[in-house]
């Protein structure tokens, strides 16, 4: 069954910096772009990153360019997300995911909460 187990969310100042992390399994990992996505309260689910899985070609959302660094581990199964300069506006529960039409699997989710 695929699975997605995301962590590394937490509290942090404006400025502040996280890294997300999600161990990803029931499925050939090495063959898929992955993703992370973002919902905030009272607001869809957003794209926030990709990368591609051999190129490891990054892509990311406007609101997050130059702040965001997406990375993955083909042996490890997992993919990655460093944030920096966090602001109070990155508020919300981040997923990942593999990039398919209409992905049916997500994970619980880790919350990343941006304030003083």
């Amino acid at each position: 069954q695929v699975q997605f187990v995301e962590s590394g969310g937490g509290l942090v100042q404006p400025g502040g910096s996280l890294r997300l992390s999600c161990a990803a399994s029931g499925f050939p990992f090495s063959s898929y772009t992955m993703t992370w996505h973002r919902q905030a309260p009272g607001k869809e689910r957003e794209l926030v990153a990709r990368i591609t899985n051999i190129l490891l070609t990054p892509t990311y959302a406007d609101s997050v360019k130059g702040r965001f660094t997406i990375s993955r581990d083909n042996a490890k199964n997992t993919v990655y997300l460093q944030m920096n300069n966090l602001k109070p506006e990155d508020t919300a529960v981040y997923y990942c995911n593999r990039l398919v039409p209409n992905p049916t699997y997500w994970g619980q989710g880790t919350q990343v909460t941006v304030s003083s």
